[in-house]
């Protein structure tokens, strides 16, 4: 867990990239739900948000292992 931590502190692809991909994969679940409505309504901007710095952090250093 800490290398997770180090990694996203010394901004290193692998970590953001995991992080982009959890906030992708949360705004699909919260258009889906039907209980919420207010997740229902920020769902679009946190997908958004999880694509662009999914993008943004694919030009990243890759962490040497």
């Amino acid at each position: 867990m800490s290398r997770f931590f180090s990694g996203l502190l010394r901004l290193r692809r692998g970590p953001w990239e995991m992080v982009a991909s959890f906030l992708i994969a949360l705004g699909v679940f919260m258009l889906m739900q039907p209980w919420i409505f207010v997740a229902f309504t920020y769902s679009f901007i946190v997908t958004l948000v999880g694509t662009v710095m999914f993008i943004a952090v694919s030009h990243f250093p890759e962490d040497p292992r």
